[in-house]
């Protein structure tokens, strides 16, 4: 990937435009979550009902503060995963738009093991990280498929060649009790012997 490819994507981000970028499992479809209107346009190119919340991507254990309440167990569980394929739900803080969360007071974090998600994080700050594809259907390993199954044009592409793992586990931390919401590679069981062992 070219240097000035990333030095476009932080500005069609700045711009309130969309890109796609690659994680550790898929590719993301990337707003600034401070922007309403990127945030909308996210929803409207996947054909995504409103009511359905988007997980946000940050870069590190530290970020996630500056969006979410961490409480013991979301501790435990981001240092020993995290980065890595795991979503934590936790609640969220007020300064991310209701439109992200669609009116919940949760919020889905994770940190991604992959190098370009991670430097566009640190240097931009919080994004979406939906994967790139239209509502309930399969999410395309590469970006041609991509684009053309989207039917959009998204200018701003980082690719990394195929990305096609299976998506991350999902666990709500946001009440005393944890609940897998969907299973991935990290297993319910490796997520309990943490909270219970500490």
């Amino acid at each position: 990937m070219k240097k000035n490819d990333f030095s476009a994507a932080l500005k069609a981000l700045k711009n309130g435009e969309p890109i796609i970028y690659p994680t550790d499992t898929l590719y993301a479809l990337g707003a600034d979550i401070y922007n309403e209107t990127a945030v909308r346009k996210v929803f409207d190119i996947k054909q995504r009902p409103y009511s359905v919340p988007l997980p946000v991507a940050v870069p590190s254990i530290q970020a996630i503060e500056t969006i979410a309440y961490m409480n013991d167990a979301a501790q435990e569980i981001s240092k020993k995963f995290l980065p890595g394929t795991l979503t934590i739900i936790l609640k969220k803080k007020l300064s991310v738009p209701d439109i992200v969360t669609s009116g919940l007071d949760t919020i889905a974090v994770r940190i991604p093991n992959h190098t370009i998600a991670l430097e566009l994080l640190s240097q931009y700050g919080p994004l979406t990280v939906t994967s790139a594809n239209l509502h309930h259907e399969k999410t395309l390993g590469v970006i041609p498929d991509i684009l053309m199954q989207l039917g959009t044009h998204i200018p701003i592409c980082l690719n990394d060649g195929r990305r096609d793992a299976v998506p991350s586990t999902i666990v709500d931390l946001s009440t005393s009790i944890p609940r897998i919401v969907r299973k991935g590679l990290v297993t319910e069981k490796e997520l309990l012997d943490v909270i219970t062992h500490g």
